[in-house]
């Protein structure tokens, strides 16, 4: 297989729309010492350059991107799934004022959690 077909396949296990957001730039498959999986799969996500829609009315500017966030998503077959999530940052001018600001993530991430919201819930059904 080809990376773009690997890249592909992937985004088929990925959480309902975030590839909305982000977009697939690698992954890599390690072996870790655990009594239950033989791999973890990660796989990285850079988020696209559109600001949020919050702020598509005022002036801005890109700001770089913040350090990676680490979400655990559904095991799958002998593998952890983790996805490592590249967030950008902005620039926007509000009240004269410069401020950063970034793109919520309630509906992808659990609150208070690492985990992607639909493996959260699962895990919170399976609790019942």
């Amino acid at each position: 297989m080809n990376k773009d077909t690997d890249l592909s396949l992937l985004s088929l296990i990925l959480p309902e729309g975030l590839l909305n957001y982000f977009t697939i730039v690698g992954f890599d498959k390690k072996p870790i010492k655990d009594p239950l999986y033989v791999n973890r799969l990660t796989i990285y996500l850079e988020e696209k350059k559109e600001i949020p829609e919050a702020y598509k009315n005022h002036q801005y500017k890109a700001s770089g991107f913040m350090e990676p966030r680490i979400i655990e998503d559904y095991p799958i077959r002998d593998n952890l799934v983790s996805l490592s999530l590249k967030r950008r940052r902005w620039d926007v001018l509000l009240d004269q004022k410069w401020i950063k600001v970034n793109r919520s993530w309630g509906e992808i991430i659990a609150q208070g959690t690492r985990l992607s919201k639909e493996f959260a819930d699962f895990l919170k059904e399976g609790d019942r």
